[in-house]
């Protein structure tokens, strides 16, 4: 009996020392995406916090790479400002342990540029599948044409989960994933971030058409000075008014007036 009951107990003891093996995850982030939804959400973007979310270590995973993919603004004078800023964001992602991926971007309408890293993550996204063999893949996005490539690596036998607001989340990309994580709760515990001002490459158009031209310049002169102008016009009248001749008839009836040339 004692020999039966020291052998249960060794194997309940075997049986919870064999712990389940951590799932190996690998996060691409789609920046551009993300970082639009968390400014809609008045938040600032706390990537450090987002990591320890998606595959920290209280996630029950092990992180293989988190890789961000973000445009650069044009490689030009008139963006060479927001360009440095912009490279020291991927300096200090790069400096945390982040690998980050850059596109140079072109310059678009009202003061925008765009930069499209959609191919180059799902390109990515398949190598990086094929070389670090994850578990799990995390698409940090809600752009639906991702869709195809969630499709496409369940297809390996890869597990798929997208990484977005739910409620903003589209049916194409949320059916296409294995499951979908909800990232508002976690938006709402970063802090408030003051609106944004829209940044402008060129004068807006409203700015150009407070800028007089010449001809207005005229106009504001004339504006700037109506009494002498009214003073030179009644001159200039004064001059014009029709000039009276007389003139003599034959027959000796009244004279008249006649108006001049």
């Amino acid at each position: 009996m004692i020999a039966h009951s020291e052998r249960t107990i060794r194997a309940v003891q075997k049986k919870d020392s064999i712990t389940t093996p951590r799932s190996k995850v690998l996060v691409l982030v789609d920046e551009s995406n993300v970082s639009s939804s968390v400014r809609t959400a008045g938040r600032g973007l706390d990537w450090l916090k987002l990591r320890d979310f998606l595959a920290g270590p209280n996630s029950g995973r092990d992180l293989i790479e988190m890789v961000v993919y973000a445009g650069l603004p044009p490689a030009i004078p008139a963006w060479q400002d927001e360009r440095d800023k912009k490279n020291k964001f991927v300096q200090w992602l790069r400096s945390n342990g982040f690998m980050v991926v850059t596109k140079d971007g072109a310059p678009a309408e009202e003061g925008r540029y765009k930069a499209n890293v959609d191919v180059m993550m799902a390109i990515d996204a398949l190598e990086l599948s094929i070389e670090m063999r994850p578990d799990v893949v995390i698409l940090v996005t809600g752009d639906a044409d991702f869709a195809y490539l969630a499709i496409k690596l369940r297809r390996h036998g890869i597990r798929v989960e997208v990484a977005s607001v739910a409620a903003n989340l589209g049916n194409i990309l949320r059916s296409a994933a294995n499951d979908v994580i909800d990232l508002a709760g976690l938006f709402r515990t970063f802090e408030i971030s003051p609106p944004r001002e829209p940044r402008h490459a060129e004068p807006s158009a409203q700015a150009a058409s407070s800028v007089p031209r010449p001809r207005d310049a005229r106009v504001a002169k004339v504006h700037d000075a109506p009494a002498q102008i009214a003073h030179h016009r009644t001159q200039q009248q004064r001059r014009r008014r029709p000039r009276f001749r007389l003139q003599k008839k034959s027959n000796q009836e009244p004279r008249k007036a006649e108006i001049g040339r």
